[in-house]
């Protein structure tokens, strides 16, 4: 799925940087894109695919804790408690601005 989405972003990029349409098929395009992305369809499966993310790396982080355990320098341990605690601290969980649809 990853690969496909990858290839029609190309795709698309490529089409809009190589048009020779000018600048109206340009800006028609533009406001399809908007139009999509402002979706409430879209926004709702866009918050679920970040939630769904955050909670398979957070399995992925206790499975890999219990399995690595003490096995991990403590410098590397150190870091990712401040990053963790960082986080909880007021700093945003995700950079990308899907807690806020």
């Amino acid at each position: 799925m990853r690969y496909r989405l990858t290839f029609v972003a190309g795709l698309a990029l490529g089409y809009v940087l190589g048009t020779r349409a000018g600048r109206e098929r340009y800006e028609q395009l533009k406001k399809a894109v908007q139009r999509i992305a402002q979706n409430p369809a879209v926004r709702n499966t866009a918050e679920s695919a970040a939630q769904q993310g955050r909670q398979y790396a957070g399995k992925a982080f206790h499975t890999v804790s219990d399995r690595v355990g003490d096995r991990v320098p403590e410098t590397v341990a150190q870091r990712v408690r401040s990053l963790r605690e960082r986080n909880l601290n007021g700093t945003p969980e995700d950079d990308w601005g899907t807690s806020d649809t």
